[in-house]
């Protein structure tokens, strides 16, 4: 029986920046070393950052990441570690570099790539070969197994045939995604794993924002029979270091001929013959995950501050009508950079009511943001008057709506370009998919925060961060008023929208689940509303294609996995 000490480095890389991904790795490194660990692993691609896209078709970037991992192995000691990188011979391969003694001493190739959902991966790389599979390393006197990923998805995949060849902990590197509710379904794959190979498992995987992607951590350990051993937190950097009990290797597997392998097909490169702590057992830690409003947030304040500040900017302004949807916005805004840098602005119309610009001011005077009002009264008519001849004859409509959007986008712009500060949309899910927003107008900016949060599940947000403050942060009148863009009299939402509560839910079948209209309506759902919602959907592909990337938080958003062509004629 061996105890193995292991750190799984959770840290936040940034994609193309190869030193700074260097210089966390080793800083990690140092402390996994200083504490006694055999073993530390790093996320997947941790030298390029994941997912490096395009970037991987430069040969020089390439060249560079390879020299970037040389850096890496170049700092290791006794302790071991396992590094993701891109590996290069006549093709590019997703690879994890097992380095320790100042150099790299043998190399896993990802065998499955993931070529759904957000994941492109058959673009870019290929698949490691038989070899990859049985190629163990002993260290601290454990059989250790490598594995990427997607890899440990497939009952049948690698760590199956490594357990079955002697392999007594597996090694997993991830850029796993978030989105509402995964962290479960991981976890319970992943105790599944460990319990059908009787191996151990240690999965490490990345926190950060990456465009429109966010990254949630939640590293963990189990042990041979599924039993999870420690956790990470979710969305914040850590290095998670936790002793693990290798039994010796159970009977059913040494007795299971099925992919067993001999030790002339297993190559098993020695690192180190026996674990050596200074220290007696390491406590382990098992950090709670977070209840679904509390995930969903955090998630949305992580790929904000990581847009916002790996983009270079450090300041964001936000157009604050004293609607719930702009509301959770601002407060989003404050946890990720600080009420310092967020800035807030009203811009009332002839048509703005005394309570949103009430309820705007108040918000800013609790979060403690900059506020100012920019009326755009001023601007509306004057464009009404210059184009008061070209209208002659024509009634009020959408046309006049949208105008007063397109200033008050013009006004965040205006200030953008002065001030430096990153302009933050404010459009919900449910507007973007039924394309209830004025192009050039409020989609304008350079990142949509609830662009894939559901109009209902902002409500949800704005109760949640009441409860979490333990005192009214939201006014209770921006949750309870009818909402309303206000851009004519008295107009609702409801006016040309059904109620969110029947929206949502038809949305959440037709763009998350990919149902037809046809089975939508079969489950219940009033045909001519279902009707009239899918053909919405259809038809302003084209407006949500020229608006800003946004944090992705469901199973399927408006972006990377959802590709529909704009020119579309089928109508399930």
């Amino acid at each position: 029986m061996t105890r193995l000490r292991i750190a799984l480095a959770q840290i936040n890389p940034t994609v193309g920046d190869l030193d700074g991904n260097v210089a966390k790795i080793c800083a990690a490194y140092d402390e996994a070393e200083a504490a006694g660990c055999d073993i530390v692993a790093f996320p997947e691609l941790a030298i390029t950052g994941y997912p490096p896209e395009d970037l991987v078709m430069k040969p020089g970037f390439v060249a560079d990441n390879l020299a970037a991992l040389a850096t890496v192995a170049a700092r290791t000691r006794r302790c071991a570690a396992v590094v993701g990188y891109v590996a290069a011979d006549r093709d590019l391969y997703n690879a994890a570099a097992v380095c320790a003694g100042g150099e790299v001493v043998g190399t896993y190739r990802k065998r499955l790539l993931p070529n759904y959902a957000v994941f492109d991966e058959a673009r870019y790389f290929t698949p490691g070969d038989a070899s990859d599979r049985y190629e163990l390393y002993v260290i601290g006197g454990v059989k250790v197994g490598i594995s990427i990923c997607e890899d440990v998805w497939s009952p049948t995949g690698p760590l199956a045939e490594q357990a079955a060849g002697g392999a007594e902990l597996n090694i997993n590197i991830n850029g796993s995604p978030f989105h509402a509710g995964k962290a479960f379904t991981r976890q319970r794959m992943l105790a599944t794993r460990a319990a059908d190979a009787s191996c151990a498992l240690a999965y490490v995987n990345q926190v950060c924002g990456q465009d429109e992607l966010v990254f949630d951590g939640g590293s963990m350990v189990f042990d041979a029979d599924g039993t999870l051993v420690a956790r990470a937190a979710t969305f914040a950097e850590e290095l998670l270091i936790t002793d693990i009990v290798i039994e010796p290797v159970y009977r059913k597997r040494l007795l299971d001929p099925r992919g067993r392998r001999t030790d002339e097909q297993m190559n098993a490169v020695t690192i180190s013959e026996q674990a050596v702590h200074h220290d007696g057992p390491r406590p382990a830690r098992l950090a709670p995950l977070p209840a679904p409003d509390a995930e969903l947030y955090d998630a949305l304040v992580l790929g904000t501050r990581d847009y916002v500040r790996k983009n270079g900017f450090t300041d964001v302004v936000i157009g604050l009508s004293g609607g719930i949807d702009s509301t959770i916005v601002a407060c989003v805004a404050v946890d990720a950079l600080g009420a310092d840098h967020v800035h807030g602005v009203s811009m009332p119309s002839r048509y703005s009511s005394d309570h949103s610009k009430s309820d705007a001011a108040d918000l800013a005077q609790k979060l403690g943001i900059d506020y100012r009002t920019v009326a755009i009264e001023p601007a509306f008519t004057a464009y009404l008057d210059m184009a008061a001849e070209a209208f002659a004859g024509k009634a009020p409509d959408l046309t006049e709506e949208n105008l007063q959007s397109r200033i008050r986008g013009t006004t965040l712009m205006a200030l953008s370009n002065k001030l430096g500060w990153m302009v933050l949309t404010t459009g919900n899910k449910s507007e973007m998919a039924v394309g209830y927003f004025t192009l050039y107008g409020d989609s304008v900016g350079g990142y949509a925060v609830i662009k894939d949060v559901l109009k209902t599940r902002v409500y949800d947000l704005c109760r949640y961060v009441n409860r979490r403050e333990g005192r009214e942060i939201i006014n209770e009148s921006v949750i309870t008023k009818p909402p309303s863009a206000e851009l004519r009299p008295d107009q609702r939402d409801d006016q040309s929208l059904p109620p969110y509560e029947v929206l949502d839910p038809i949305l959440r079948l037709y763009v998350e689940e990919d149902r037809t209209a046809a089975e939508i309506i079969e489950l219940g759902h009033d045909e001519a509303i279902v009707r009239r919602i899918t053909r919405l959907v259809d038809v302003n592909e084209y407006k949500r294609r020229q608006c800003p990337p946004g944090v992705r938080v469901s199973v399927k958003a408006f972006g990377k996995d959802r590709r529909l062509p704009i020119t579309n004629g089928y109508r399930g």
